[in-house]
């Protein structure tokens, strides 16, 4: 679905990250790891066309980056950030909005955020403002917003590390099962190396702006490409 070729993305001078090849399948979830400023972000923003890249390809579905425009790009990529940056809006509202932007009518309005509202546990918030929901609850509202707009490429960027352990471990699993009934290919950003081994079908690690390596978590730590991969995977 995705191909990279030879990438070098630059910020404020300096490399911030380098990926000489990377191909990521339709209907995988691939986790993301790396130490703090390693480029993981970078490596999001740049697949959501956020960022432009100094050098390199990156194609979707066979098509370079550069030949789509902005928005047919956008409009086939959601984005999960860390903190769910909800309006001041209802439950119901919020996960909407994308849709009344794309004049999605409003009977299939409707029925788009019932049906994601119960897939991600918040139908019975919908009337509730955003303002009085847990961090949970936010990030539940913020990943329904997200499946409602049907992406081909969900792209997360640490959605849960802001929430406690208990609503974590619940946020998992019940995104787990949603992704495994959606098959919806997700890249996934964490800082979690036991997340990344549960989550993620392959596991990319990078270290130092660089990716190092892409494989299944067992691959990863019984095989590291270097001593930078086998000290940060020990906990795989």
């Amino acid at each position: 679905m995705i191909a990279i070729k030879n990438l070098l993305v630059q910020r404020n001078g300096r490399d911030a990250l380098k990926i000489e090849s990377l191909d990521i399948r339709k209907g995988e979830t691939l986790a993301v790891v790396g130490p703090n400023g390693a480029g993981k972000s970078t490596f999001l923003l740049v697949l959501a066309r956020l960022l432009k890249s100094s050098r390199g390809d990156i194609s979707l579905h066979g098509k370079p980056q550069r030949e789509w425009s902005d928005l047919d790009y956008r409009r086939r990529i959601a984005f999960v950030f860390q903190d769910p940056l909800l309006m001041d809006l209802s439950v119901r509202e919020n996960i909407a909005l994308g849709l009344k932007f794309r004049s999605v009518d409003k009977k299939e309005r409707h029925e788009r955020v019932h049906r994601w509202a119960k897939a991600m546990g918040v139908e019975k918030l919908l009337d509730r403002r955003a303002g009085q929901l847990s961090g949970g609850e936010a990030q539940r509202v913020s990943l329904a917003r997200a499946f409602v707009l049907d992406p081909e490429l969900l792209l997360m960027d640490e959605p849960f590390s802001a929430v406690d352990p208990q609503t974590r471990e619940k946020l998992l699993e019940d995104l787990s099962r949603v992704l495994g009934d959606d098959h919806r290919t997700t890249i996934f950003v964490t800082h979690n190396l036991k997340e990344a081994s549960q989550f993620g079908d392959r596991v990319a690690v990078i270290i130092n702006h660089e990716l190092k390596q892409v494989g299944k978590p067992k691959e990863v730590k019984n095989g590291p490409a270097d001593a930078s991969v086998r000290d940060f995977v020990r906990g795989l």
